[in-house]
């Protein structure tokens, strides 16, 4: 196949063009830098199946050439991480809304089948407020649980979930063949930390002996699935035509505090550092709002295709860790 991907600059859409590759496709990628960066395609940039072109995915000339040669379309183009969506309000709604829409007119107008990224924060604070056991995780078919309109920490929720309603209404109305997943914490190598993404900023400041800072009390618990679970789910998906028209949660529903999470850190980097808490506010502004858990099940995904979790938090750190020190040229 040639497949499409948008965002394939990004952290998880380059990881995937690199995988195509190795799996004798054809990938072209978009992406327009704004997050995405081009050193993620050093690997394979001069590949001879590989095409990238620096634009933006609403521009319509530019993509409708790329769609007119595709057989599949990943769409993974997106504002990325909480701290570019607080300081980007009009852009994170405006832009994904828009690009998602030229996409998907695309894929009817050439009969190509579309995977559409989406996120665990469509959930919102479903576990926080309806779980008073803390024990259960998260299925597709749960009620999204959201903030007040005004603190722009669910707008990117809103969207996104706008996005899979807009989606589903081009399969119902136009045919369009689809698959959406709801990525859950992926992480690895590449990943950006200034956007807000916890384990690159932890590992950097542990490796430079600065001090790791931790919003709120710390005991928020999140999970994190390798960036090669994360893809594998993906392929799996996509050649599997009795998982199209659904939506997949990909996670990994082992948990740890964040607490937890920066003192493994520190001792895994053998660091001075210290730990530093702050208010959410201090970060983000007024009126932020944080979800204490956000934990896939995973359960509809391997009922759907043969899945199964390869990599763990120790093997994503020892990854990340390994890329920073390389990069921080330690």
């Amino acid at each position: 196949m040639k497949i499409l991907v948008t965002g394939g600059a990004g952290f998880i859409g380059s990881h995937f063009c690199e995988f195509l590759l190795s799996q004798g496709q054809q990938v072209i990628a978009i992406d327009n830098l704004i997050t995405g960066q081009l050193s993620n395609l050093d690997s394979f940039i001069n590949h001879p199946d590989f095409e990238f072109i620096q634009a933006d995915v609403k521009d319509a000339s530019v993509l409708e050439k790329a769609f007119s040669t595709s057989n599949f379309v990943v769409h993974l183009a997106a504002p990325v991480g909480v701290k570019f969506i607080m300081n980007h309000p009009v852009h994170t709604i405006l832009d994904a809304v828009h690009s998602t829409e030229s996409v998907l007119n695309l894929a009817v107008k050439y009969n190509i089948p579309v995977l559409l990224a989406s996120t665990s924060e469509v959930y919102g604070k479903n576990l926080d407020l309806l779980d008073p056991t803390g024990k259960r995780t998260l299925s597709e078919m749960d009620y999204r649980v959201e903030g007040y309109s005004r603190n722009h920490r669910w707008a990117y929720a809103n969207v996104k979930s706008l996005n899979e309603f807009l989606a589903f209404a081009y399969m119902r109305e136009q045919g369009l063949k689809l698959l959406i997943t709801r990525f859950f914490n992926t992480a690895g190598a590449r990943q950006r930390s200034e956007y807000g993404m916890v384990i690159p900023n932890f590992v950097q400041a542990a490796l430079k002996g600065e001090p790791l800072k931790i919003y709120g009390d710390g005991k928020q618990r999140r999970s994190f699935i390798h960036i090669q679970d994360t893809i594998s789910a993906m392929w799996l998906l996509m050649q599997s035509p009795n998982a199209f028209g659904e939506v997949y949660n990909i996670g990994n529903p082992e948990e740890i505090t964040i607490l937890q999470l920066a003192e493994k850190i520190i001792h895994l980097t053998h660091s001075p550092s210290q730990l530093e808490f702050m208010s959410y506010e201090s970060a983000y502004g007024e009126g932020f709002e944080e979800m204490d858990r956000r934990t896939a099940c995973i359960d509809k995904l391997t009922a759907a295709v043969p899945f199964q979790l390869t990599g763990n938090l120790d093997s994503i750190l020892a990854e990340v860790i390994a890329f920073e020190k390389t990069r921080l040229d330690l």
